[in-house]
């Protein structure tokens, strides 16, 4: 249905247009229906609100503010101008020694580089010279740290690369070797130098070609020079394959020179050992006769070792099988136990026309069953030979101590601080007295008097007193029963103050104290270590039972971290010497020959120490070790304990005559510490056990009587009356009176010790 067109269409064609309608929607509605309100003006932003927006844009450059700031004060403090700051100092030192340093000009170059951030910044920095620097120090730190020949201790103390560096640097050379180590660092070292300086790889390759070239070259010239001019090296024989391996002290590497510091003994003060190499033929005899004789026994085994030492040799046998019916009636191959090898012991001795013969089944790490046969020359192991060896000069600590070599001819050491206490037993002549002037030799050849103090008591009068007159001895060699009691007890009085000491700094032992004493006070002396030597414990046990045992095991209990040991040598590990109670605070054990196996079990809990063969042969128990090590001691002649005794007399002298005056006297001259300690008690057992209790009481009172003391000190009247006599024989009462009346006292509580004092006026 169509539209009709209205009038308008019909004139001009077009639709007219429509006014627009009004659309009500019920915002307008609303809106016209209710009044309209204003809304209110945001308050004004505070001044915090306008310092935080301005803040915000530059957090990044008040970072680096603050970095560089914190370097700065650092690096003062480092310098040692901000005391406040000592604490933050020392631990940066013993963390990375002098690398502290670089580390605290880094971080105040990284927090200004950071403050430049909007700045256009003249230099560039490449991610590859942060990888670089960090490369570097890493190297230098552990490089320093051996350069220096540092050890635990001294980076503690901050020197060379601080604990960082030695961290670093002892894995490596534990793992690698010192050349391996030594070459990794380096390659770090020029790794980093090369991304410091953004040289790149094309430009290291074509350097390596240059060199090859010139290599090259050189290779051509000297092919072209004559014949004659060309010294031929001598061609090596080849040497016949063995089947055996065959180990002794002549195969092993030489030792390296060792670099001693100036103030110790040099090395020529001691002499050098031989050794003595077993032939081939006598080898092979050997052999086929312990091999016959487990055949002729119905137990086959075969020699696959041979490890020759100074005065044993150690072969070891691999068991074989032995061909059995089962229960099934079936043949099967059975192996040779270990124990029926152990029970030929005596047989294997016939065989041998060995003296003594000794078994060690199993050897421990090995699979082999180890038959120790006695040598026919022994070598003589000298110390110096073990003091040039690789392993001492690894150990690096100072109470590293040389023992001998084991049954390879290998150097055995150990450090007398881990120990930390070593027991000692043998019969007459097996070699303990030898090692115990090996031991305190090699303490004396590298250590100072003023890290390490002796103290020596010999009741036998013969074996150390050659040591009299050495500095590092503390007065001299004590050889009367009677005054060792004194010393015992100054020794626990000591232990006791060193105790004190530690408790006032906050450290925990010996190293400790030293590290804080060194870093808070470097002109103070560090504590030394101290160790003391019994030649002759059952001497003194027999003598002394109640008062030896009962400070040596205090000694031995709670001396440790004190840094004072004990070396105590007998002759008759028996239990009557050998308590219980001491065996329990000496873990470490060293036993030379002994008479029976009961006193082997004594010394060592196990058998073996009387299957030794004397002259410096003994078995070495550590406390970390599940079976005894046999080791050969180290021998010491007179000459050699006279030179180095010698050169540090005249070492001593000579400091003491460069100086215009010296401050005190060596300390051999000086009397010993306990002399006050031995008089006092020489004092009270001449008069009374109660004389100190009465010249207590004659500090208390003007005037004192004897019925005085009768009352205080409860005892009768005779005793009394012998009081006031030895109270007026020390000067401490007027004279006697008639009728017992009282004397007026001379001595008073503000005073002194009135005995110590009465002991050195009298001496």
């Amino acid at each position: 249905m169509s539209r009709k067109p209205t009038s308008a269409t019909k004139s001009t064609g077009t639709p007219p247009k429509r006014a627009p309608r009004a659309r009500k929607t019920r915002a307008n509605a609303s809106r016209t229906n209710k009044p309209r309100s204003r809304t209110p003006s945001p308050p004004p932003p505070t001044w915090d609100e306008k310092f935080i927006k301005w803040l915000i844009p530059w957090r990044v450059e008040l970072l680096g503010l603050l970095l560089l700031v914190a370097a700065v004060v650092t690096m003062l403090s480092l310098l040692g101008l901000f005391g406040w700051l000592a604490g933050w100092a020392r631990l940066l030192r013993q963390l990375a020694g002098w690398g502290a340093f670089p580390l605290t000009l880094s971080l105040a170059v990284s927090g200004l580089h950071i403050m430049l951030r909007k700045v256009e910044r003249p230099y560039t920095i490449h991610p590859g010279q942060i990888v670089g620097f960090e490369l570097l120090l890493l190297a230098t730190l552990p490089l320093s740290h051996l350069l220096s020949r540092g050890n635990l201790a001294s980076a503690y103390q901050g020197r060379a690369g601080g604990l960082i560096g030695w961290a670093l640097a002892e894995p490596l050379v534990a793992w690698l070797g010192p050349f391996l180590s030594s070459l990794l660092i380096l390659s770090l070292l020029v790794w980093g130098i090369a991304l410091l300086a953004r040289v790149r790889g094309e430009q290291i390759i074509a350097w390596l070609q240059l060199a090859t070239e010139r290599l090259t070259q050189w290779a051509e010239e000297m092919e072209q020079m004559p014949i004659e001019a060309t010294p031929t090296p001598p061609t090596p024989t080849p040497r016949p394959t063995e089947e055996l391996i065959v180990i002794s002290e002549a195969a092993l590497p030489p030792a390296r020179p060792v670099r001693r510091p100036a103030h110790l003994p040099p090395l020529t003060l001691l002499h050098k050992g031989s050794t003595i190499t077993l032939s081939k033929t006598e080898i092979e005899r050997k052999k086929q006769l312990i091999e016959q004789c487990l055949a002729d026994f119905g137990l086959p085994a075969a020699v696959t070792e041979i490890r020759r030492g100074p005065a044993v040799t150690q072969f070891g046998v691999q068991p074989g099988y032995i061909e059995r019916t089962g229960l099934d009636g079936q043949p099967h191959m059975q192996k040779v136990r270990v124990g029926q090898i152990s029970a030929l012991q005596r047989d294997l001795a016939l065989a041998l026309a060995a003296p003594r013969l000794r078994i060690q089944a199993p050897v421990p790490g090995r699979g082999i069953v180890g038959i120790e046969v006695p040598n026919a020359d022994t070598s003589v192991v000298r110390l110096r030979d073990v003091i040039e060896s690789e392993p001492f000069r690894k150990l690096r600590m100072p109470l590293a101590v040389g023992l001998g070599w084991d049954v390879t001819g290998a150097p055995v050491v150990t450090d007398l601080a881990k120990l930390p206490h070593l027991l000692i037993a043998g019969t007459t002549g097996s070699g303990k007295s030898v090692c115990l002037n090996a031991i305190i030799t090699c303490l004396v050849f590298n250590n100072s008097p003023e890290q390490l103090q002796l103290v020596m008591i010999d009741p036998k009068k013969v074996e150390l007193i050659r040591f009299n007159g050495l500095p590092h001895l503390l007065g001299q060699v004590e050889v009367e029963a009677e005054r060792v009691i004194g010393v015992l007890q100054w020794l626990t009085a000591e232990m006791d103050r060193r105790y004190q000491m530690f408790t006032a700094v906050g450290a925990r032992n010996i190293a400790d104290y030293n590290r804080i004493i060194q870093s808070s006070h470097p002109e103070t002396n560090q504590l030394p270590y101290m160790v003391i030597f019994v030649d002759e414990l059952a001497d003194l046990i027999i003598t002394y039972p109640a008062d030896v045992e009962r400070t040596l095991c205090r000694l031995a209990q709670m001396a440790r971290a004190t840094g004072m040991h004990l070396v105590v040598a007998t002759q008759r590990p028996s239990t009557d010497v050998i308590t219980g109670l001491i065996k329990a605070n000496f873990p470490a054990r060293a036993s030379f020959a002994v008479t029976s196996g009961i006193d082997s079990r004594v010394i060592l809990d196990t058998m073996g120490a009387e299957q030794l063969v004397g002259k410096g042969d003994m078995l070495f128990l550590p406390p970390d070790a599940s079976a005894p090590l046999r080791v050969q001691s180290c021998f010491v002649t007179d000459g050699e304990i006279e030179a180095v005794v010698g050169y540090w007399q005249t070492a001593l002298g000579t400091v003491a005559n460069g100086q215009e005056a010296a401050d005190e006297p060596a300390a051999s001259s000086q009397s010993a510490p306990w002399e006050g300690l031995i008089a006092r008690q020489s004092l009270i057992d001449d008069t009374d056990d109660m004389i100190e209790q009465a010249v207590a009481l004659a500090q208390k009172y003007d005037a004192i009587s004897a019925s005085l003391l009768q009352r205080r000190l409860r005892i009768g009247y005779p005793r009394a009356a012998r009081l006031m006599e030895a109270l007026y024989e020390m000067g401490m009462v007027e004279d006697p009176k008639e009728g017992g009346r009282t004397r007026r006292t001379y001595v008073s509580e503000e005073d002194g010790d009135p005995i110590d004092e009465y002991l050195e006026n009298d001496t």
